[in-house]
C-alpha cells in the first residue's frame, strides 16, 4: 500500500470528504414497497465513514445503484438504502439529499456539522457520470475539500465518481479499498507459494485474458464448471450435451500448450455428476471420464476430483478463486462447490493457506457452504475482481497513485 495515501494520512477534521462508496445492493419489493434485502456493502463501507467522522469530518457519500442510464429513475433511488444507512449509525446524523449535484447538493453539504454524514443521490442519474466528464467531476469535486475511495468493487469503471474527481482533489484509499489491495497483493502480487488457482463458470470465451494472465502467476490452475467441458472435449473425451464449446480448440490447446511451457500444472475433473435434466432434484450419478452419455449434461465434478484437489490444494501456501466449479445453485450438484469450499476454508483455519475469493457466484457459493467468514479474504466486488485477476489496470485505483505529494 505504500503507492496510496491511507486514512492515516487525511486529517478529516473540519473538512468536507467526499466518499465514493458501493452502495450498489440488492433490493426486494415488499409490499409494493423497495427495501434492502443484502446490506452487506452499507456494512463493510462502515468502519471508513465511522472513522472519519470520529475525527469530526464532514462525510459526503457518492454511491450509483443500478443502471438508470443518466435518467432520474425513482424506482434506482438511493433513498431505501439511506434507511437502512440511518438505522446501522443511530449515534450519527446521517442525512439524504435528492441530488449529487446542484443548488440541493450544496445547499445539503453547507448545512453539515463536524461528524455529521450526508448521501448524495444515485450518481448514475447524470449521464456525465459514465462519461467521466471533467464539467460533472469538477461540480462533484467543489462539493469537497478531499476525496476517499473505498470502492473497489467500482474502481474497473473510469467514471467521474471514481475516477475523474480523485485527479482534483487529494485523494486517499478508504479502510475497505486498502485492506482489498493488500489482500489482492498478497494472493498474486507476492505470493508465498505454491499457488493455487480455482477458475469456474460457464464460458471459457469470457475468462481467457484470465486464464491467461494466471498460467504466468499460478502453480496450479483448477478449472470447473462449464469451462471445464471445453477442456474435456478438447481432449477427446465426450460431454454428452454439456455446456461446452466446443468451437474453441484451438483456444484451449494454446492454453494448454501455455501452462506446459510455463511449467504450470492445468487440474480437470476426473470424474463429473452428470444429470439428463438441469433442474433441482434431478436423477444424477457419477460418471468416469469417458462415461458421460448423449443425452447427459456435465453439472458438477465427483467425489473422486473433490479428493484429488483437495490434496493439491493442501500442499499449496496461497489460493485465489473466481467462480463455482459445478452448478451450485441446484440441488445435488453443489456437493463438489462445496466440498472443496469447506476444505479451503479448514486450511485457512489452519494457518496453512492464504484464501482470496470474489466475484458473485463465487460469494454466493461460499456463502452456501457457510465459509464466508473463514477464508482470508473474500471480495464483495465483480467486475472488478475479475480484472484485477487478469492483470489489468483499474482506473479508481491508478487514479489514487498521483496524490501522494497532496495530502490534505
Amino acid at each position: 500500500m505504500s503507492d496510496f495515501l491511507g486514512l492515516n494520512k487525511l486529517n478529516a477534521h473540519g473538512k468536507r470528504v467526499l466518499v465514493r462508496v458501493d452502495f450498489n445492493v440488492p433490493v426486494a419489493n415488499q409490499n409494493g414497497q423497495v427495501v434492502v434485502s443484502d446490506a452487506s456493502r452499507i456494512d463493510k463501507s462502515l468502519p471508513t465513514i465511522k472513522t472519519l467522522a470520529d475525527q469530526g469530518g464532514r462525510i459526503i457519500l457518492l454511491a450509483h445503484f443500478g443502471r438508470p442510464n443518466g435518467q432520474r429513475d425513482a424506482t434506482q433511488s438511493l433513498r431505501p438504502v439511506y434507511e437502512v444507512l440511518k438505522a446501522k449509525l443511530p449515534d450519527y446524523a446521517v442525512s439524504f439529499a435528492d441530488s449529487c449535484v446542484g443548488d440541493a447538493a450544496q445547499a445539503a453539504v453547507a448545512a453539515l456539522s463536524n461528524g455529521q454524514i450526508l448521501l448524495l443521490e444515485n450518481v448514475r442519474f447524470m449521464a456525465a457520470e459514465e462519461a467521466n466528464e471533467a464539467g460533472f467531476a469538477q461540480e462533484l469535486a467543489t462539493l469537497g475539500d478531499a476525496y476517499v475511495n473505498d470502492a473497489f468493487s467500482a474502481a474497473h469503471r473510469a467514471h467521474a465518481s471514481t475516477e475523474g474527481v480523485a485527479h482534483l482533489l487529494p485523494a486517499y484509499a478508504g479502510l475497505l479499498m486498502e485492506a482489498e489491495l493488500a489482500a489482492l497483493a498478497k494472493a498474486l502480487e507476492q505470493p508465498a507459494r505454491p499457488v493455487a488457482a480455482v477458475v469456474g463458470g460457464s464460458k471459457i470465451s469470457t475468462k481467457l485474458d484470465l486464464l491467461s494472465n494466471l498460467l504466468e502467476r499460478v502453480d496450479h490452475l483448477f478449472i470447473g464448471g462449464g469451462m471445464a467441458n471445453s477442456f474435456l472435449h478438447a481432449l477427446d473425451y465426450p460431454v454428452g450435451k454439456s455446456l461446452c464449446e466446443k468451437e474453441l480448440i484451438a483456444t484451449v490447446t494454446r492454453i494448454l500448450d501455455q501452462a506446459a511451457a510455463n511449467g504450470r500444472k492445468i487440474h480437470l475433473p476426473t470424474d463429473v455428476v452428470v444429470a439428463r435434466a438441469f433442474k433441482a432434484g434431478a436423477d444424477s450419478r457419477i460418471a468416469a471420464l469417458g462415461d458421460v452419455q448423449a443425452d447427459e449434461m456435465i453439472l458438477d465434478i465427483g467425489p473422486a476430483t473433490v479428493q484429488a484437489w483437495s490434496q493439491v490444494v493442501g500442499s499449496c501456501k496461497t489460493l485465489v478463486w473466481n467462480g463455482p466449479v459445478g452448478a451450485f445453485e441446484l440441488t445435488p450438484f453443489e456437493a463438489g462447490t462445496i466440498a472443496l469450499a469447506r476444505r479451503v476454508a479448514e486450511l485457512t483455519n489452519q494457518g496453512q493457506l492464504l484464501s482470496v475469493a470474489g466475484g458473485g457466484d463465487t460469494v454466493a457459493a461460499l456463502a452456501k457452504a457457510g465459509v464466508t467468514d473463514q477464508l482470508s479474504y473474500v471480495s464483495l466486488a465483480g467486475g472488478a475482481f475479475l480484472e484485477w485477476m487478469e492483470g489489468k489496470t483499474l482506473p479508481g485505483v491508478a487514479a489514487l497513485k498521483p496524490r501522494l505529494q497532496q495530502a490534505a
